[in-house]
């Protein structure tokens, strides 16, 4: 696409997917592929909180399997998507592990730990050769045992919500990211109005990245901003692409620069 070469474009991400949580998601999917063109990436989780394993539900692996046909990208997503590590010992540990979420599975993981959950993750892709890039922490939240153990591992990128970043080396790439927080009615208001101002200010951003969360989809006034966003940034010209084609798409760039 020779247009894509110079548009802005914009990553349309959605979190948490498993079988429990597709109901949430089927309805703006249904609307966002009446659209016609635009590309997702999903994120994918294993086995969501140790009761929702993909092993048991083949007919959601062969949705997923239907959208990488269709052009989409699936990245591993964590793999139980809920902290299972010991109690917090410090306030700010305990802060992020239980005010700021309770599923920062990759938060205070040692290296091994994280290998062992990653590798699990990456062996699930293989198991239903599912071409595998991208890892994105439950959260975003990534213990520097969890950041030695990407580097080991043939992956192509994570990132954070603001940034993607080039692995091994963790090279950040400028990637703003509008995400809501929508458990309740005034958190969803004020999450209007904070992404309202973000779109404003990021009108020049080469990316802009949608990040949807499946609570999201269980609310009438969230769903439609993000249908509604997701319209008006394409109507805008930005360019729908995959988080590792947009990556690609910078990696070419680059190496024409050099």
């Amino acid at each position: 696409m020779v247009e894509s070469m110079s548009a802005p474009a914009l990553l349309l991400v959605l979190h948490d997917v498993a079988p429990q949580t597709w109901a949430d998601y089927q309805p703006f999917v249904d609307a966002v592929d009446a659209l016609g063109g635009v590309p997702m990436t999903w994120l994918v989780v294993p086995d969501f909180h140790k009761h929702d394993a993909l092993e048991a539900h083949p007919g959601f692996r062969r949705r997923l399997s239907r959208r990488l046909a269709l052009g989409d990208e699936l990245a591993l997503h964590g793999y139980f998507h809920c902290d299972d590590s010991p109690p917090a010992t410090t306030p700010r540990d305990w802060f992020m592990r239980r005010i700021y979420t309770h599923e920062g599975e990759f938060y205070s993981l040692s290296r091994e730990a994280a290998l062992a959950r990653l590798r699990a993750g990456i062996e699930v892709f293989d198991r239903y050769h599912w071409p595998l890039q991208g890892f994105v922490a439950p959260a975003w939240l990534m213990s520097e045992g969890t950041r030695q153990a990407l580097r080991q591992l043939p992956l192509s990128y994570t990132s954070d919500s603001q940034h993607l970043y080039r692995l091994p080396d963790f090279t950040a790439i400028d990637a703003p990211g509008l995400v809501w927080s929508a458990r309740s009615a005034w958190r969803r208001g004020v999450s209007k109005l904070v992404s309202d101002q973000r779109e404003q200010r990021w009108q020049q951003a080469p990316v802009i990245r949608l990040g949807l969360h499946p609570v999201d989809m269980r609310h009438e006034f969230s769903r439609n901003y993000w249908l509604q966003t997701l319209k008006r940034l394409l109507d805008e010209g930005r360019v729908p692409m995959t988080k590792a084609n947009w990556l690609t798409l910078q990696n070419d760039r680059f190496g024409r620069a050099a």
